[in-house]
C-alpha cells in the first residue's frame, strides 16, 4: 500500500460529497468524530473553518466541524495537554496547496511547528518538500495544542479533506494487528510507516515510548462510524473486547453509541448516526 495510493482512495471517498463522511468497509466501519477538550470554543471554530476550511455545524447541543470524511467536535473541557505526548500525536489532513494555505495562515497567526516536528533537520522552513512522498507537507500547532500535519494533493476535489491519525505507541506490530482485527482495516504502509487503511482515514503507527492516554487531552478520542452497531458490538464482546461503556442511544447527539479503550491508550467512540449530520 503506497502513499500515492493512500491518497487516491481517500480522495476518491471524499469527492462523493463535500463533509459527507465516508462509506462503511465490508465490517461496516468508516471514519466518524474526533473529540476535542477546548478552552474556547469560538477560538477553535475560527481555527477549523476560517483557517483549515471546515463547516460550523451543530452536533446536538456541542458545535462541531464537518470535513470530508470526518466530524470534529468542540466541547468545552479543560485538558490534561496537547495531542503531542498522547497516543494519537497528530492529525493529518490533505490540502490542495500547502504553500498558499502557508501564506494565509501565517497571515492569521498560525503556529508552524515544521521544523521541530520534521526530524533529522530536514525541514528548513515553515513547509517542506518530502522525496519519498513527492509532496509539500507542513505542521501546524492549532489552539490547545492540537497538531496537524497539512499534506498537499493537488487531485483533492475540494480544497481539503480528512487524511490520517499518527498513533505512536511502544509496539507497533501489535497495534496495526488490533485495528486489523478489530475493525477489519486493511494493513501496509504508508511511507515509511506502518500504516492500516479504514474509508475516510489512515491509522499510521510509530514507535513511541512513555505515551499517556488520550482520555482528558487535547484530542480526547477518536471515533468510527459503525452500520448496524448493536450487532458490530456483540461481535466484539465475543472476541474478547471490553467496553467502557456498553452501546446504549445518546438523546442529545440524536445517535446509537459505545466506548472503549485501545490497549495503548487511545479512547474510541463507536457511534451509528453521525452519517446523517
Amino acid at each position: 500500500m503506497r502513499f500515492a495510493k493512500t491518497l487516491l482512495a481517500l480522495a476518491a471517498f471524499a469527492g462523493a460529497a463535500s463533509g459527507q463522511l465516508a462509506g462503511p468497509n465490508e465490517a461496516g466501519v468508516s471514519m466518524g468524530a474526533i473529540w476535542l477538550n477546548v478552552t474556547d470554543v469560538e477560538v477553535q471554530k475560527r481555527f477549523w473553518v476560517d483557517s483549515l476550511g471546515g463547516t460550523a455545524i451543530k452536533a446536538g447541543p456541542y458545535d462541531a466541524i464537518k470535513f470530508p470524511d470526518v466530524i470534529v467536535i468542540l466541547r468545552k473541557n479543560y485538558s490534561s495537554g496537547g495531542s503531542k505526548g498522547s497516543s494519537v500525536d497528530h492529525l493529518g489532513f490533505l490540502v490542495r496547496d500547502v504553500r498558499a494555505l502557508h501564506k494565509t495562515m501565517k497571515a492569521q497567526g498560525v503556529r508552524f511547528v515544521t521544523q521541530t516536528e520534521v526530524s533529522g533537520g530536514r525541514a528548513k522552513g515553515d513547509y517542506w518538500f518530502n522525496p519519498p512522498q513527492k509532496t509539500y507537507q507542513a505542521f501546524i500547532m492549532g489552539p490547545d495544542d492540537v497538531k496537524i500535519e497539512l499534506t498537499e494533493d493537488p487531485s483533492l476535489a475540494q480544497p481539503v479533506a480528512h487524511h490520517h491519525v499518527h498513533f505512536f505507541t511502544p509496539d507497533v506490530p501489535a497495534i496495526k494487528d488490533w485495528y486489523v482485527k478489530t475493525f477489519a482495516a486493511v494493513g501496509g504502509q504508508r511511507g515509511q510507516f506502518q500504516a492500516a487503511d479504514l474509508p475516510g482515514v489512515n491509522l499510521t503507527f510509530s514507535e513511541g515510548q512513555d505515551r499517556v492516554p488520550t482520555k482528558g487531552r487535547a484530542v480526547d478520542k477518536i471515533g468510527f462510524e459503525v452500520r448496524n452497531l448493536k450487532e458490530f458490538c456483540k461481535r466484539l464482546e465475543k472476541a474478547g473486547v471490553k467496553f467502557d461503556k456498553k452501546y446504549t442511544r445518546v438523546r442529545e447527539l440524536g445517535v446509537h453509541a459505545a466506548w472503549l479503550t485501545d490497549p495503548w491508550g487511545t479512547s474510541i467512540e463507536l457511534t451509528e448516526g453521525f452519517n446523517r449530520l
